[in-house]
């Protein structure tokens, strides 16, 4: 009876150190790499800057990536021989764009950071987030 007392205690606190250690943080990123996140929001401006319709494409790009398959990024997947991607769908084609400005930051941050850290899923959502706001400013800075 005891054994099984001291087993169940065990398990209980196990699984309130595995709650508090591996929880998510707002704050992961500004911890591991300071600069990923205001260099994202930099480089996005300056896309929709250049291009205000870039804004919406980065939106729609998180939207096809999260909404349909799940937030894994195999939206920006090259096709090859052993990946049938949804870059290279039929209905992608003519309609998905914005890869180049994605493929831009990563290799901007990854630089920054010293190393891959960031994920292509959290760029995604960090710049649909940023392109939303970009736009924005963007139209009210002509009035």
């Amino acid at each position: 009876m005891a054994s099984h007392a001291l087993i169940l205690l065990q398990i209980i606190v196990l699984s309130s150190l595995a709650a508090t250690t591996f929880s998510l943080s707002p704050y992961y990123y500004q911890n591991i790499c300071p600069q990923a996140l205001p260099t994202i929001k930099t480089l996005v401006a300056a896309a929709v800057y250049k291009e205000r319709r870039m804004g919406a494409s980065l939106l729609r790009l998180h939207f096809h990536d999260c909404f349909v398959n799940g937030c894994d990024a195999s939206i920006l997947l090259d096709p090859s021989p052993t990946i049938d991607s949804e870059k290279g769908a039929l209905a992608n084609q003519n309609s998905a764009r914005g890869f180049e400005v994605i493929d831009e930051i990563k290799a901007e941050v990854d630089k920054i950071c010293g190393r891959p850290v960031v994920s292509c899923a959290d760029i995604l959502a960090v710049v649909a987030r940023d392109s939303v706001v970009a736009v924005r400013i963007c139209d009210h800075s002509s009035f």
